[in-house]
């Protein structure tokens, strides 16, 4: 997430964290020392101030045995039909919103992201067995791994594991938009 994450996603964080915490018998501290994060971050999350990467989230799902998705979410909101902003970039046509969900061994997470002109999504590795499905609705992106650069353009799709370094980069002078599949 980011500075300019909605403030309707960090009080939903912040409510689901705090309820899912208590419903395992995990104090804060505990929360914090089993998903790797300071107590700090907890009490912020919870307070609906902390702003922590998507990956970090992750982390903490995974310490709360449950799924990114169930601390995201909203009370009124239903897994197929999810629609929060998740992700700003520096430029304002660049952010992610997730759309819904759907269970794969874990879950499946269907995303629309945008990037602005120059703007780039440096992401975290995700655990081993997880995959990505891209596909460009608009303009041009470039996925960049270790050893590769992929250009895709509208209609150019990609499938690959997450499991390693990556990053969606617009080097464009248009927004581009596109659809990423996210499955645990």
């Amino acid at each position: 997430m980011s500075d300019d994450t909605s403030p309707d996603v960090l009080a939903h964080v912040g409510a689901n964290v705090r309820r899912l915490r208590s419903a395992a018998g995990l104090s804060q501290q505990g929360l914090a020392d089993a998903a790797g994060v300071s107590r700090r971050t907890v009490i912020n999350l919870e307070a609906g101030q902390a702003n922590v990467s998507l990956a970090a989230l992750d982390t903490l799902a995974a310490a709360l045995d449950t799924t990114f998705v169930s601390l995201v979410i909203a009370p009124s909101a239903t897994r197929d039909k999810i629609d929060e902003l998740m992700w700003r970039g520096s430029d304002s046509a660049s952010h992610a919103t997730l759309l819904g969900s759907a269970p794969a061994r874990a879950e499946g997470q269907l995303w629309r992201w945008s990037l602005g002109p120059g703007d780039r999504y440096d992401a975290e590795p995700d655990p081993d067995g997880w995959h990505e499905m891209l596909f460009v609705t608009e303009g041009a992106i470039v996925v960049e791994f270790d050893a590769e650069r992929v250009e895709l353009g509208v209609g150019g799709h990609r499938t690959y594991s997450s499991a390693q370094q990556y990053a969606y980069v617009n080097e464009t002078s248009a927004t581009a938009t596109f659809l990423r599949v996210v499955l645990e």
